[in-house]
């Protein structure tokens, strides 16, 4: 027998030798399954089990997504076990997803259906951020080519995080009342935290409450990677071991009201949202977050109808930012010690409106249309804080607005059985403006005075298109294969902020290399062509065995890279030296230049057998690889994660279930030059989950990094976490975030 699924990107890729084994492990996965169903009697199948996504989506398991919780209070590291999904560093809750190369703004995330905009100049408060793992129920990704009725203003991915759907008694029940609490800990760092939900619902009421809490230390790597001492020259009694990550603690607290009335075709939801983080440090900026405020309106309808359904959706969302210098930055500056830090704070404020309806024009035809406007506002400033930061405020961005009108419209045939069709297009507006700026003092009068002299209005008139086909020839395989063009305009901080100024340049950094950015007025929105196949074998219940393989190519026209900056006036750093410079961090300005990212996701599962005394064994494994070039400059493209694997061993008995993973990730060296980022080592770790669950009572345990491996994620970014970060080059170069160490994890959950 031939295999179908054995690809050519394993066969014709050099892989690193560690990674060989899975690459072949995956590619033969189904050999074993096929010699099992010859030897099989014939069986009636009375309904199959293969799960049904949307075209081009993809669904975490909820089984990961309750064990996720219990090792890490990110919600973006739930993501980790979807292929093509890599995380960049950040805050201790704040990651940002990578989807086939692509990440943040170029992805769009809602949560619990918003659109939310990270309102910072780090972007320490990136969407995901805003929901705590506990209150997760659903994480669904489109990668690749996405359906135009769930993307826009994106040229990557979509990921749709939700809250639980509201619960309803049940017809004769009368009252439902439920409710659920946890605690969990984590050795590294001494992460603790705790939730609490509760329900009470009638047949067409429902009132739920979430609420959690959440806090760590720093954590250590798993060796010295710098030399110990004080965190800082004026901080003595403030002491860090050489193998801990300084401003790596955090602190959160999130709370969640909803409220739901229902009829037999009609619901109606609001959803209240809170969120309070007196702190969240972060090793890859030079800045903290010393305070983020956010408070969330959300209101929906959905009906069902004859002709089809109807949906629609107004949220509101407020934001009140602040940056600092936390406990493990330099806090006093000048001359004489006597200059307070640098207070850095941000109000944004997003209002959005969504109405859609999916419209059954026959058996075989069905409609999608809708439109979405979001109105954004932001302002950013820095209050004086004495020396060369007076005697004004420094306006960053100064009443900046971003408002975006999407009108969309998709149509999905099922021509028969074997044959789904869908095509759509959207068409967006987006109009952005910024006030005028000033600096501290007359230093910076130039450069403000030339900002504000110019027309800072934009407006960008984009079109996306796509069009998939899915074809399933028999219960075994399914293949989808689609092309799609998209479009997005630059943010507020990549279009309108201003000064080249070393130290104000040092404060605008989006993705943690511990360089200096400055703003472009005259950027063009992105452009992105992708084409992107899946074919998906499995057995005919999608319990036995399955194998993915997803290759994928993007060219992307005015891609938002950077280039090294020129500038004049008396604060610039965009010097001669940091036009050439190969070490050291350097000064840069966002720029379009083209760019290219291609790739493969290869992904399998296989049963290994089940025993009355050891339960039921699985074997899983995924394999991606992106790379991206700029075409422009032939340089690389920052941040992309090399050559990585997973692979699973999942034992199952009864209220039981332990899981081994080895992860396992080449050698970095493909850098991006421009922003002089260093390579990384290939390495290998080795987790350990475990559940079990008694009536009402689940307890999860793990141990992630079990042989205590010291690493450096290539997403890690640059090590600022410490010392007097707003200077230069105070901080030393070339010295990377490493990974956690060997960490002890245990969870709790009680339902009542």
């Amino acid at each position: 027998m031939t295999s179908p699924h054995r690809s050519r990107a394993c066969l014709g890729r050099p892989f690193a030798p560690a990674l060989r084994p899975l690459c072949a492990l995956l590619a033969v996965l189904p050999f074993a399954t096929f010699a099992q169903d010859a030897s099989l009697q014939t069986i009636t199948i009375k309904a199959p089990r293969v799960a049904v996504e949307p075209v081009g989506a993809s669904s975490a398991d909820a089984d990961a997504l309750q064990s996720g919780r219990a090792a890490s209070s990110d919600t973006a590291s739930l993501l980790r076990n979807l292929p093509g999904v890599s995380l960049f560093g950040a805050g201790g809750v704040s990651s940002l997803p990578s989807v086939h190369g692509l990440a943040d703004d170029r992805l769009r995330i809602q949560v619990d259906g918003m659109d939310l905009i990270s309102a910072c100049g780090n972007h320490m408060n990136p969407p995901l951020s805003y929901i705590d793992p506990t209150r997760v129920d659903t994480v669904r990704l489109f990668a690749g080519v996405t359906p135009v009725s769930v993307g826009g203003d994106s040229i990557g991915a979509t990921i749709q995080v939700n809250s639980p759907a509201p619960e309803f008694a049940a017809p004769g029940q009368g009252r439902l009342l439920k409710g659920q609490a946890g605690t969990f800990y984590r050795s590294n760092g001494n992460a603790l935290g705790a939730h609490l939900s509760g329900t009470y619902a009638t047949e067409q009421m429902s009132l739920r409450y979430d609420g959690s809490t959440a806090q760590a230390d720093n954590y250590q790597a798993a060796r010295d990677f710098k030399a110990a001492g004080p965190a800082a020259s004026n901080k003595p009694a403030r002491w860090l071991g050489g193998d801990e990550v300084g401003s790596s603690s955090y602190q959160t607290r999130n709370h969640s009201l909803a409220y739901a009335l229902r009829s037999d075709t009609h619901l109606v939801e609001m959803r209240l949202g809170l969120q309070d983080i007196p702190y969240q440090n972060y090793p890859n900026q030079r800045m903290d977050m010393t305070g983020n405020d956010s408070h969330q309106f959300n209101l929906r309808y959905q009906g069902q109808y004859d002709w089809g359904q109807l949906q629609a959706r107004f949220y509101h969302e407020k934001t009140r930012h602040s940056m600092n210098f936390g406990e493990d930055k330099q806090f006093w500056y000048g001359p004489a010690g006597n200059v307070p830090g640098m207070p850095m704070d941000t109000e944004g404020k997003t209002t959005g409106l969504l109405v859609k309806g999916d419209v059954a024009l026959s058996a075989r035809d069905t409609l999608r249309a809708g439109a979405e406007l979001q109105r954004y506002r932001l302002d950013d400033w820095w209050l004086p804080s004495g020396g060369g930061m007076a005697p004004n405020t420094f306006w960053n961005i100064r009443d900046g607005q971003r408002d975006r009108f999407d009108v969309y419209g998709e149509w999905e045939a099922r021509w028969n059985p074997q044959w789904l069709s869908q095509v759509g297009l959207r068409s967006s507006h987006v109009r952005s403006n910024s006030g005028p700026v000033q600096g501290y003092n007359a230093n910076y009068a130039m450069e403000a005075n030339a900002f504000n002299a110019q027309s800072r209005k934009r407006s960008d008139s984009n079109i996306d298109v796509t069009a998939l086909a899915r074809y399933t020839p028999n219960a075994n395989a399914s293949y989808e294969f689609g092309f799609a063009h998209k479009t997005r305009s630059p943010n507020l901080y990549e279009r309108y902020t201003w000064s080249t100024g070393g130290m104000a340049m040092r404060m605008i950094n989006l993705v943690g290399d511990g360089n200096g950015y400055v703003g472009n007025m005259n950027l063009q929105p992105e452009t992105a062509n992708t084409l992107s196949a899946t074919a998906d074998w499995h057995d005919t219940t999608g319990e036995r065995w399955g194998l993915k393989f997803t290759p994928y190519l993007t060219h992307v026209n005015n891609y938002i890279d950077a280039r090294r900056c020129n500038g004049s006036g008396a604060m610039t750093a965009c010097t001669g030296a940091n036009q050439t410079a190969t070490t050291g961090f350097v000064y840069l300005q966002f720029t379009n230049q083209d760019a290219r990212l291609h790739g493969f996701d290869l992904s399998g599962f296989t049963d290994l057998g089940k025993t009355a005394h050891w339960g039921q064994f699985t074997l899983s494994g995924m394999l991606s690889y992106v790379q991206g070039k700029n075409r422009s400059t032939g340089d690389n493209l920052y941040n992309t994660i090399p050559l990585n694997a997973r692979l699973a061993l999942t034992q199952r008995l009864g209220a039981w279930t332990g899981s081994a993973e080895l992860l396992m990730v080449s050698g970095k060296t493909r850098v991006s030059a421009v922003r002089n980022e260093l390579s990384t080592a290939g390495y290998g770790l080795v987790n350990l989950r475990a559940s079990y669950e008694w009536k009402q009572v689940r307890l999860d345990l793990g141990i992630d990094n079990l042989f205590d491996r010291f690493y450096h994620h290539p997403q890690g970014g640059a090590y600022v976490g410490q010392g007097m970060t707003m200077a230069a080059t105070a901080v030393p170069w070339g010295v990377r975030v490493p990974g956690m160490g060997r960490s002890l994890n245990v969870g709790v959950t009680v339902k009542f």
